[in-house]
């Protein structure tokens, strides 16, 4: 299979900005060694907290040529889910932005699965290659990094220059041959707010997150009584947090998404701090029935609220 023009890859980026993923990136499949020694000695400090799957598939999260076989290259796209609105009430325990509207993963997975269709009809007849976004073990933004969409701010989140950081990443592994992607100089300069504005300092260092002490895990990921040390400092998150982004001035002028599906139940910015408190089991799954906050589950969610109490 020969390398793929520019004409080729200007196709395929209409037909994902058609789609309506907001950018679109391509690199040739490398083993990640830069990559491979910080992913190391996060997990060898334990910094992953509860999540032991992090641990898994070593070769594979360093070489996704280990994951899908025959693979040459990486398609990284973008989803915009900056909201056009927040909470109203803002005493409410608060929501990360990405959940406010149908669950990410099968938003970008469909989108992925017609873009693939498109590229094997319409670009390489014999294409081969799997679509994924949080569900491999994918070093998802340091592949859109290499595509050039991007730096990893402090935040350990991925920046992109228009759109900031309220971007959801998803990936085309193929056979496809692509050239090397224009990488983005990192431009965080000094700035670091979302350092200094985390409130329990699970910001460790600049691009060092200690997942132990992070809001978002510890209301979505960690299963057990959340620890009564970090009572007073949740400042109200319920389930994630944006706090790091809030502070990112990279977002302060991002645009709106477009994108339907990530649109909010038409009840949920609504909800009173009452709301919240008193929501029975039949609410929560009315609310959130396609929400990336059934992983919480009910039972998570009231723990959540108590603990915010």
């Amino acid at each position: 299979m020969s390398l793929i023009s520019l004409l080729q890859e200007e196709s395929i980026r209409s037909k994902a900005l058609e789609l309506g993923f907001a950018d679109i990136g391509f690199a040739p499949i490398e083993t990640l060694e830069d990559d491979a020694r910080h992913l190391r000695r996060w997990l060898d400090e334990e910094q992953h907290a509860g999540m032991q799957y992090m641990a898994n598939h070593f070769e594979k999260r360093i070489n996704p040529a280990a994951l899908v076989e025959g693979a040459h290259s990486i398609i990284s796209v973008l989803l915009n889910y900056t909201p056009q609105e927040l909470q109203q009430d803002e005493t409410a325990p608060k929501l990360a932005r990405y959940a406010y509207g149908k669950d990410y993963h099968f938003v970008i997975k469909d989108k992925l699965q017609i873009l693939f269709d498109y590229i094997k009809a319409n670009i390489e007849p014999e294409l081969e290659g799997r679509c994924f976004t949080d569900s491999a073990p994918v070093l998802d933004r340091a592949w859109a990094v290499k595509a050039g969409l991007g730096w990893i701010g402090k935040n350990t989140h991925l920046i992109h220059k228009k759109l900031g950081s309220y971007v959801l990443i998803g990936e085309l592994i193929t056979n496809l041959k692509v050239k090397s992607g224009n990488a983005i100089n990192e431009a965080c300069g000094g700035c670091q707010r979302c350092i200094d504005t985390c409130p329990t300092g699970a910001l460790t260092a600049p691009y060092r997150l200690d997942a132990n002490k992070c809001i978002s895990y510890l209301t979505i990921e960690h299963r057990e009584d959340i620890p009564p040390a970090f009572k007073g400092q949740f400042e109200n998150w319920a389930f994630g947090c944006d706090i790091c982004q809030e502070a990112c001035p990279w977002n302060w002028k991002a645009r709106p998404t477009k994108e339907e599906a990530l649109q909010p139940h038409p009840d949920l910015l609504q909800l009173s701090k009452e709301d919240w408190h008193t929501m029975s089991e039949d609410r929560f799954r009315e609310l959130f029935r396609k929400s990336a906050v059934k992983r919480t589950k009910y039972t998570g969610l009231k723990r959540n609220l108590k603990f915010l109490e």
